[in-house]
């Protein structure tokens, strides 16, 4: 391949390549220092699925990320509500996780009760293009 081919297709393939989606928001609880992020990764620009991960943050004690359910590329919603001390909740539709910042864990919840098990402190959603935090009530900045 000449140099004027390789010029000629390098444009197509940034083309391409700027459809995919690599983002991240995070839930800050007590600061940056203490948080839950939600990271999304779509590997190839033909699929609408889009990888989804939760990075559960108390530094410096701990950091983990955890994948949970996909995604997809036209819409993010999901709900995080509190339920307990260091203890957190998230929906994904019909799915929920649990989530523990004292020692960064996270686990499928098997047998969710039907009512949320605390006040609902925001979602993750995509703002004006963006993923985005958004806090209940639209205060923003830490919920503690």
């Amino acid at each position: 391949m000449t140099f004027r081919q390789f010029s000629l297709i390098l444009p197509a393939l940034a083309v391409i390549l700027a459809g995919c989606e690599n983002a991240a928001a995070p839930f800050m609880i007590d600061g940056s220092q203490h948080a839950i992020s939600l990271i999304r990764e779509q590997r190839y620009f033909w699929s609408s699925d889009v990888e989804q991960s939760l990075v559960v943050s108390r530094l410096p004690d701990c950091q983990r990320r955890y994948p949970i359910a996909l995604g997809t590329t036209d819409a993010v919603d999901i709900e995080v509500f509190e339920a307990g001390y260091m203890l957190w909740a998230f929906r994904l539709k019909q799915r929920w996780y649990l989530a523990g910042t004292e020692k960064c864990l996270l686990q499928a919840w098997q047998d969710p009760p039907a009512e949320p098990p605390g006040r609902e402190v925001g979602r993750f959603v995509r703002r004006d293009g963006e993923l985005a935090f958004a806090p209940t009530g639209g205060v923003g900045g830490s919920v503690r």
